[in-house]
């Protein structure tokens, strides 16, 4: 890393197996369970397509509003493009030349700010970010570890081996995965439901740390902390954040 520091970096970078996966809640959901045990943690959405700030329905406003970080939404979200692309040419649209560079150091007060930071990237791994560099690459470089949203029925067995696999061969660390029900209000007819989660296990060798529900209240930070509590392990995601502040 040219300009940043890689040791001053730390947190947890929410990467998902889909756009529209449902990074955007797990990421405050873990973000208000973290604040709420006295950590001083921040969200970072390094770039962002599909919706100006202000509209109140991007993903960097969407994540302050339900965890209740006081946060410029620009500060979160210093990259966010209006066209509905991939953000390599939702940026090229508006005359942006993103480089991992330019993404990282516009993270930097935040990452000043903040113990560590909860990191939610753009689609999936293989998304593009610049001329050269993928969503991965833009996690291998950060050099902090992946946790992986997926959707729970029918295909995510096949779209998270390949996640894991891509985030592999760039010696990514994996904390887990979180099947997410999201907005797929047919899951009691997906006969898969039921054995995706294992099979992802068997495969992967990863440990699936539970399944959020799709949520029908206000996504605020109470309703999300006791959802998360119900839901979901979370000592692994606790003790990944805990190993990095003890190597700061």
């Amino acid at each position: 890393m040219s300009k940043v520091n890689a040791a001053s970096i730390r947190g947890l970078f929410i990467t998902g197996t889909d756009t529209g996966i449902g990074k955007t809640i797990i990421t405050a959901a873990i973000t208000a369970m973290l604040r709420a045990e006295g950590l001083n943690v921040g969200v970072w959405k390094p770039v962002q397509t599909g919706v100006l700030l202000g509209s109140g329905i991007t993903d960097a406003e969407r994540l302050l509003k339900s965890t209740g970080i006081h946060e410029r939404p620009e500060a979160v979200a210093p990259f966010t493009f209006e066209a509905p692309l991939t953000p390599l040419l939702a940026a090229k649209q508006a005359g942006v030349t993103l480089t991992l560079d330019k993404l990282i150091a516009a993270g930097i007060p935040l990452i000043q700010r903040y113990e560590a930071l909860l990191i939610e990237g753009a689609g999936g791994v293989a998304v593009p970010l610049t001329d050269t560099a993928l969503v991965a690459d833009l996690i291998a470089e950060l050099r902090i570890p992946a946790l992986i949203v997926a959707r729970s029925g029918l295909g995510t067995i096949n779209h998270t081996l390949l996640t894991v696999t891509f985030l592999r061969n760039l010696g990514v660390p994996i904390v887990g995965i979180i099947m997410n029900d999201g907005e797929l209000c047919e899951l009691h007819d997906d006969p898969s439901v039921a054995a995706n989660a294992e099979l992802i296990e068997q495969y992967s060798g990863l440990k699936v740390l539970g399944r959020f529900p799709r949520l029908h209240a206000e996504a605020n930070s109470e309703t999300l902390i006791h959802t998360i509590r119900k839901t979901i392990q979370f000592a692994p995601i606790r003790q990944a954040l805990a190993v990095q502040l003890m190597e700061g």
